[in-house]
Parts: C-alpha cells; structure tokens; sequence
C-alpha cells in the first residue's frame, strides 16, 4: 500500500492545497503533518501572538481533517529529524510541501531532500502554494530577479495564475502515526488583547464578508486610517488559511478599481518574495546599501524606547505603535509612517524597529516585513530612496478628523478638531492638562540630520 507524507508550514489550509492534492491523488494513505521546528524558537520568531494565531490554525486544519476522515499529526524538534522518523513510522514513500522564499526554508528543504534521498524517499517541493506567481516565474533580460515593483507588476499581470483547486472530500490516514498534542491559544501567554482568531474557516468567512462589498472601496479607502477599510487578510495570507491564488481569482471576478487595487497588494507581497529568494540575505543585510551611520541603539536608547511604547509626542505615530501592541496588527499607512519615523526622523537602524514589529505583528515574517522595513529606509527597492514621510500632513491626510488617534491615544480624545494632530498648538492650560508628552524631536531637525547622514 503507497503512503505520503503531506509536510505543512505555511500553508494551514484545506482548499487550493496542492501538496495535499498531489499526496491524495498519487498514494492510498496520507500523513498531514505539522512541525513545530525548533530553529523557528532558537532565530526568535516563536513569539506570543503568532504562536496563539498557530494554535489556532492548527486546531481549525485538524478539525477539517476529521470531518474527511483524518486527522493532523504534531510533532516538535527537528524539522529534518521529524519527518524522517514520521516517514518511518508510516513506511512512506514521498513527501510532499510547499516551497518557500527564506534563505532558512531554502536551506531546510536542501537539508531534507538529502536525509530523504539516503532513505530511498522522494521529497515534491511544489510552487504557488504561498504565492501566486511562483518566485523565478518571471524575471527581468540579465537578472534573476526584478529589483523594482512597477515592471514586476506588469509581467506579474500577464502571467497565468493556475486554477485554485477544491478541498479534498476523504483524507485516510495510517494507523500507528502518534501525535503530540494540539497546542492552544489558551496556554500562550504574552498575546495581545485584541489578537483576530486564526484559522481556515475565521479566513474563509472573513475573505467572503470582504468580497461581498469592503473591497469596492478599497481603492479609495485603503489609506483611510479611522475608517479602517482593510481586509486584514494578511495573517491568514502569513499562515496559509488562505490561498493567494484563490484570492486572486475571486477577486479578479469581483472586478472593480478595489478590486484590482486589491490584487496589486498580492502582487507586491509575490515580488518581496522573489526577492527574497533571489537575495536571502536581504532579510538582515541592506539590498542597496547607502553608507548609512545609523545612531546606536544605546545612544538613542530613550527615542527607540518612546517609539515602541506610543510615547513620541506625535499623535499618528503612538497611534499606530498602540494599535500595535493590543492587536498584534497595523493599519498599513501606520507602518509606513511610524517606520519612516523610527529609520529616518529618528534615524535608527531599520532592524531595530523590524524586530520589534516582528515580536507583535502576527502577520510578521521575514519577506513582508523586512523588504517592506527597507524599502521606507531607503536601502530597499524604492526608487525614491530618499523620502521622508512628515506624519503630521500624513496625518491630517489620512486621518482629517483624527478618529484613529483618538481611538488609540486615551489622552487625546477629549482634543477637537485637527488640532488633535499638533496638541502641542493648544493653549497652554488645556496643553498643560494632557498627560501627553512633547515631541521628542522637531521635525525639521530630525530632515537635517538624515539629509546631511545621506549626504544631501
């Protein structure tokens, strides 16, 4: 009897699986299983709220299992060792996963294909699975990738995204497979109040409430900072609950200028990762260096600690670095503001502030965050490497009536009118009432300073 061995990482999802698919079709048993890979803890991406989001995921994928008459298998070490010892214990012939974009994934994959090779086992690594257009799939005369989005974008477009495929009816999986407990949200401490529930049936419903209308506006309203109008898919997109392809197919049939304006933020989350895998190192090392001299994380030690905390004196920013902390998620006009304010006002290293985003953000991983953190420093793929993103027009922009400060900065929500953007404009008596700090730096000085580090 042929047995397969369905490996998941960040892919924790039913419909549209093609390992899964490919697993079902080719052997009479299949193992579903989950590593809980040590290295991940040890690199320090084990953190609360995506453990909890995990948690979640895989208690929602083993659940769906069982309605198809099977059942995940959990295990936790090695991501090598398990797999070979699961291949073992159910006497399989093929494994079957995902590809990945992280120099971690690609070394990981390479370091399983030879411990199975050595057992006479075939190890199927299949793209589209994380992205829609696999990294490599289309690339630039003389390079192996594209370094800026625009062109990307345009061959991305053209590309034929394959059919998403349905979930399977009948999972059969063998007897003798033991599995380590599921873990529970219940047993994470450390998470955000207001972490969003995980798990394909929590992304599935949230997918269809947003085709059903949300997105119409999202080309309108997607910077809309009070409003809100995102999908927040973006964790379900991290952890595979949902399919990329499916949703550029379900969106391209919704149709519209949101629609599309939708699509094109699938698109850029495809080009981060074939950057990614074409340039590995770019997850900690400047793509496109620019000599910068960055202020040592002691020497400015109290402006990092007044950014993370929400305490900068600049109401847009602590908004969104509260958001933050009590959702383990933020708006994305937010994160361009408060990294630009962090990398280029403030002028830290942009690691510094990518891993604090990375210890909150349950959307956080290596491609997204780092590439987008890179590209508002200006050592990424943005052409204009230069900008600086003033967040008192950004704010009077984005947010003109200044919901989203008041519903995240207590202090201010007594403030009327835009001056809630500038209290330090309020009179003296009703400034001196606020427990609320002054700006830790003027404006025009933190320019200066990063114009004269960039040798403008």
């Amino acid at each position: 009897m042929s047995i397969s061995v369905v490996l998941f990482t960040s892919d924790l999802r039913l419909y549209d699986h093609p390992p899964l698919r490919a697993a079902l079709d080719g052997t009479e048993l299949t193992v579903p299983l989950f590593v809980r890979d040590r290295a991940v803890d040890g690199a320090g991406f084990a953190v609360p709220n995506r453990l909890a989001f995990l948690a979640d995921c895989l208690r929602d994928l083993d659940a769906g299992l069982r309605e198809r008459g099977g059942r995940l298998v959990v295990r936790e070490g090695d991501l090598v060792d398990q797999v070979c010892k699961v291949v073992t214990e159910a006497d399989a012939d093929e494994v079957h996963m995902a590809s990945d974009a992280s120099a971690h994934a690609q070394r990981r994959e390479e370091r399983l294909r030879r411990a199975l090779e050595a057992e006479g086992v075939r190890l199927h690594v299949h793209d589209t699975v994380t992205t829609a257009v696999a990294p490599g799939a289309v690339i630039p005369a003389g390079s192996d990738h594209f370094a800026v989005f625009t062109p990307y974008f345009r061959r991305w477009s053209d590309e034929l995204v394959r059919d998403a495929l349905g979930a399977p009816r009948k999972v059969r999986v063998p007897d003798g497979v033991g599995s380590e407990p599921l873990p529970s949200r219940d047993d994470v401490r450390g998470i955000s109040e207001g972490l969003a529930a995980g798990g394909e049936q929590e992304g599935r419903k949230r997918l269809t409430a947003w085709l059903r209308g949300p997105v119409s506006a999202y080309e309108e309203r997607h910077d809309d900072l009070a409003g809100d109008a995102t999908s927040h898919l973006s964790p379900h997109l991290h952890f595979g609950t949902l399919s990329p392809v499916e949703l550029v197919h379900r969106a391209r049939r919704a149709g519209g200028p949101g629609a599309e304006a939708f699509v094109r933020q699938l698109a850029w989350r495809d080009f981060h990762r074939q950057v990614l895998a074409a340039r590995p190192d770019a997850g900690s090392a400047d793509y496109r260096p620019r000599h910068d001299h960055w202020r040592s994380e002691r020497e400015a030690r109290d402006d990092i600690e007044a950014w993370r905390e929400g305490r900068t004196g600049y109401p847009v920013v602590d908004a969104a670095m509260r958001q933050l902390r009590h959702e383990g998620w933020m708006h994305n006009r937010g994160r361009l503001l408060t990294a630009s304010f962090l990398a280029k006002t403030l002028y830290v290293d942009w690691r510094i502030g990518a891993r604090h985003f990375l210890d909150l953000l349950v959307d956080g991983d290596v491609a997204n965050n780092q590439l987008n953190w890179q590209w508002v420093a200006g050592t990424g793929t943005d052409t204009r490497p230069n900008r600086v993103f003033n967040p008192v027009t950004q704010a009077k922009r984005y947010d003109p009536d200044g919901g989203y400060v008041r519903r995240w900065v207590a202090e201010l929500a007594g403030v009327e009118g835009r001056t809630v953007h500038e209290p330090w404009r309020l009179p003296d008596d009703e400034r001196a009432a606020l427990d609320y700090p002054d700006p830790i730096i003027d404006l025009s000085d933190g320019l200066a300073r990063f114009k004269q580090a960039r040798g403008r």
